[in-house]
């Protein structure tokens, strides 16, 4: 994996023009790059002045270290406000989203340099992009079914779109996708060896002068992996993971004679029942949506999960405590009512609904 250069002052983002490419580099290695409110607010601040500065002609997005692009956001400082008032959830889950819009919206090309740990909020800041350049070690993940959440960060836009469904089984399991996995399911756009990464930004670098050369860059140094494990399993993943309900998923999981079948179905089995069904009612919902509608949808549904326990409760048995224990409530699918999911897609009032950026 390249390992980017890092400031002695150790921001927890560097922000650089090189050529004419703006280039940002997630700098928290010791935490995985793990997004906080501070590099979501830079990386706003400096793609929006970008965005308008006709001297760049794209942008290139990386993660410092040799572990992680981005393992997600730094969500112990949401833990951490449990039981109190939800205004900093609100302004973190905000700003969030708008910067996943502006990526998507983005009229200029955007890089992201995927290598190591790419999960969640770390999805959100690359998924969008117009180009997502993995690596050998790449490692990609929405797991937030496992901490009591849902797959937020545009994860109703762009996971139903994936072939099939493998967006559902993603969204579901928390899956892994290694760069082939990743490259067959479209998450990643094009795949180069690790120790290449410092090559493909030094090229855009130093070679790109207009938006064009970007994509022309990128299609001359990088190639295909592996063929994709994920191949052989597709005829059953998409049957299985079609059914309308979980309990039918679980069912048809259980009645299949594959291994596999049999490790998906263990893998649900310990996930939040609640963010279970919310999240396959998610799938539905997002396929049929915009993706600014999507964004809407996603703001009603995190300030829902934050202001319940599960998600408290998952992050502290997974990330605070981690005897890998959580006790969900309730803790049975059948529990979970239609009724009680629908509740969690009432939008939110004018005052509290996301307002995109200009």
């Amino acid at each position: 994996m390249s390992q980017p250069k890092t400031d002695v002052k150790n921001p927890e983002i560097l922000v650089e023009v090189r050529g004419r490419m703006g280039l940002l580099t997630l700098n928290r290695p010791k935490a995985l790059n793990a997004l906080t409110l501070e590099m979501i607010r830079a990386m706003t601040q400096a793609l929006l002045a970008w965005r308008d500065d006709d001297k760049i002609v794209g942008v290139i997005v990386q993660g410092a270290g040799d572990r992680a692009f981005c393992a997600g956001g730094d969500i112990r400082m949401l833990y951490e406000g449990k039981g109190q008032d939800m205004t900093y959830s609100h302004g973190f889950y905000v700003e969030e989203y708008q910067l996943n819009t502006l990526i998507r919206e983005y009229p200029k090309p955007y890089v992201a340099m995927i290598d190591g740990f790419v999960m969640g909020g770390g999805v959100g800041v690359s998924i969008h992009g117009s180009r997502r350049v993995a690596g050998d070690q790449t490692l990609f993940a929405m797991p937030e079914t496992g901490i009591g959440f849902y797959p937020d960060v545009g994860g109703s836009y762009f996971l139903p779109r994936l072939p099939g469904k493998t967006g559902t089984w993603i969204a579901l399991t928390g899956a892994r996708l290694n760069a082939s996995d990743a490259l067959y399911c479209g998450v990643a756009t094009d795949y180069a060896p690790s120790e290449q990464h410092h090559m493909i930004v030094n090229r855009l670098v130093d070679d790109a002068s207009a938006a064009k050369d970007v994509a022309e860059i990128i299609d001359s140094l990088t190639g295909l992996p592996a063929q994709s494990g994920l191949r052989r399993h597709r005829e059953l993943l998409d049957r299985i993971f079609a059914k309308k309900s979980l309990e039918n998923v679980m069912d048809a999981l259980a009645r299949s004679d594959s291994d596999w079948a049999a490790k998906q179905h263990k893998i649900l089995s310990g996930k939040s029942p609640t963010a279970l069904k919310v999240t396959l009612r998610q799938m539905k919902e997002g396929g049929n949506l915009d993706f600014r509608a999507c964004m809407q949808m996603e703001l009603g549904l995190s300030m829902k999960f934050v202001a319940g326990m599960d998600f408290y409760e998952g992050v502290r048995a997974l990330l605070i405590d981690r005897d890998n224990t959580p006790v969900w409530d309730p803790d049975h699918l059948g529990d979970v009512s239609d009724a009680d999911v629908s509740e969690y897609f009432i939008p939110l009032d004018d005052a509290n609904a996301l307002q995109f950026l200009k």
